[in-house]
């Protein structure tokens, strides 16, 4: 059986592609992966990863955020990766609302509803 593979993406090319999983003795910085199309480093996002179209500038930038707020698109037991905002607006919304009730800025983009 061949090994399961997960999503990686290069923000600068807005590129998408599938390789093998980290290993957990590759993943102390020697296993760096490299885009094909700009030989940058990927970035690992995870396995239940869906890229927006690469012409969709607002759709990268939620992304570029939620990656940098340390949210990834792992999947759960038996479902996907729950709620991923998908506009700037969205996330706007949701790190206002951290600000204003002191809820963890990694824990807010991914609630489903504000109350």
């Amino acid at each position: 059986m061949p090994p399961a593979k997960t999503s990686f993406v290069c923000l600068p090319c807005r590129a998408s592609c599938k390789q093998p999983h980290p290993t957990p003795a590759r993943t102390a910085g020697s296993d760096q992966r490299v885009c094909p199309r700009c030989a940058g480093t990927l970035v690992h996002v995870g396995s239940a990863f869906a890229p927006p179209p690469r012409r969709d500038t607002e759709g990268w930038r939620v992304l570029l955020l939620l990656l940098h707020a340390g949210i990834h698109f792992h999947k759960s037991c038996c479902a996907g990766p729950g709620y991923r905002p998908r506009t700037l607006r969205e996330v706007r919304e949701r790190m206002t609302y951290a600000r204003r009730t002191g809820e963890p800025i990694a824990s807010a983009p991914v609630r489903p509803e504000l109350p």
